[in-house]
């Protein structure tokens, strides 16, 4: 069963996120469930019930600038090494800072990853773990 069950993250700039958030799952085929500004949070993913306990979610709320932390980051897992790459430029060209371009890392031999900054400076990952 996976780990995580769902994580959010702070931002400023709720419009500004939404357009970040909105490429860059669309680039890895995460679907967006929903969001409502009145309310400020924006949803991806899949919430678990029931009947599906092995689904997460991603969510966005609006809220103070998050601390720097360089080291913390969330990591999503990619079909692809080409759905990684997709990620990395969609982030780049809806907001998002380069934090690490796409390329193998040292974890295993086929750890395959690039790591952005959101527009107000979460550090997320995309991995494809295939050879």
């Amino acid at each position: 069963m996976p780990m995580l069950d769902h994580v959010s993250v702070t931002v400023a700039d709720l419009h500004k996120a939404e357009r970040f958030y909105d490429a860059v799952f669309a680039a890895l085929g995460v679907a967006k469930v929903g969001s409502d500004h009145a309310e400020a949070w924006i949803g991806y993913g899949e919430r678990c019930d029931a009947d599906h306990p092995g689904r997460s979610y991603f969510s966005v709320r609006h809220g103070a600038r998050p601390e720097d932390a360089p080291r913390r980051h969330c990591c999503f897992k990619a079909p692809s090494r080409a759905a990684v790459e997709a990620f990395w430029r969609a982030g780049l060209e809806h907001g998002g800072s380069d934090n690490g371009a796409p390329g193998l890392r040292d974890y295993h031999p086929s750890y395959y990853a690039a790591f952005l900054l959101d527009p107000d400076g979460n550090r997320i990952e995309a991995v494809c773990h295939l050879r």
